[in-house]
């Protein structure tokens, strides 16, 4: 629902007067879209549900993650259960949905017309306040967060596309993808130490498509649709004795320890973009 609420709001941005197409006055409509240009944007990032994600643990620190955590008598320490979000409390009494948010971006591409068809190739820019989690719940009772957004991303994307005569591009596009992450990690477990190695580096592709219009000689606006799929596998927390009885805390059992990671390493956003882009 919330992602056809804002697919409908940024339909707004192409819904201009008839005559916008003429304001651009009596130029070769066969250079539109046609060399150099440079865009600017925003819109809203929207995450999928993340159904079924939980965290993942690894006991012995061999590097292979999906051991039990058990306690004493065997049962399992994680018996609460986990959700996709941030917990709003010690027991597994739910979480706060991920959240969604604004977006922002600069863009710097180059295209070829060939008659009707155009292809071309962008590199992009920009930041998303979009917010990914997952928590569990333990017996003790604590809570487990583990969270994600983007510092920064980057892509460099094909794109192709037809327009009818000029004046309006219809187009798709895709490449590889990159975000600088920003994990944080949160607990009500005040026993324990915890360290984490901060910030990861995602990489993955985007892909979409949209349409543009020329509204002025040189200028046009656009609507644009883009999934972006980033994994990474390199964020990890490292549980450690702190002020625990390594004889009777589930975490030191097996050694002294344990990590944790997310079950899904894909960092999975849909965003809803307006553009407004300067051709040379």
């Amino acid at each position: 629902m919330k992602f056809a609420a804002l697919l409908a709001a940024s339909a707004s941005l192409l819904t201009v007067p008839a005559f916008a197409q003429d304001t651009a006055g009596d130029h070769d409509k066969s250079q539109d879209f046609n060399g150099l240009y440079v865009t600017v944007g925003g819109g809203g990032t929207l995450q999928g549900s993340d159904r079924g994600e939980t965290l993942v643990f690894d006991t012995d620190r061999d590097g292979v993650y999906g051991d039990p955590v058990n306690m004493i008598g065997g049962t399992d320490a994680f018996a609460p259960g986990f959700c996709n979000g941030a917990a709003t409390g010690t027991g597994n009494i739910g979480c706060r949905n991920d959240k969604d948010g604004p977006e922002f971006f600069g863009r710097l591409g180059y295209d070829r017309r060939m008659g009707n068809v155009v292809v071309g190739a962008l590199i992009e820019g920009g930041h998303s306040v979009a917010r990914d989690s997952v928590s569990g719940f333990s017996t003790t009772p604590a809570a487990y967060t583990l969270s994600r957004e983007a510092d920064y991303q980057a892509s460099a994307r094909l794109r192709a596309g037809y327009t009818p005569g000029g004046g309006a591009l219809f187009y798709v596009t895709g490449g590889p993808a990159y975000a600088r992450l920003d994990n944080k990690f949160a607990t009500t477990n005040t026993a324990n130490s915890f360290a984490d190695n901060g910030k990861t580096n995602g990489w993955g592709y985007a892909a979409g498509g949209g349409a543009e219009i020329m509204v002025a000689r040189n200028v046009a606006i656009g609507l644009e649709y883009l999934y972006t799929d980033l994994k990474d596998k390199d964020y990890a927390v490292n549980v450690g004795p702190g002020t625990a009885d390594p004889a009777t805390n589930p975490f030191l059992l097996n050694g002294g320890g344990t990590d944790i990671q997310r079950s899904d390493p894909h960092f999975r956003t849909h965003s809803v973009r307006g553009t407004l882009s300067y051709r040379f």
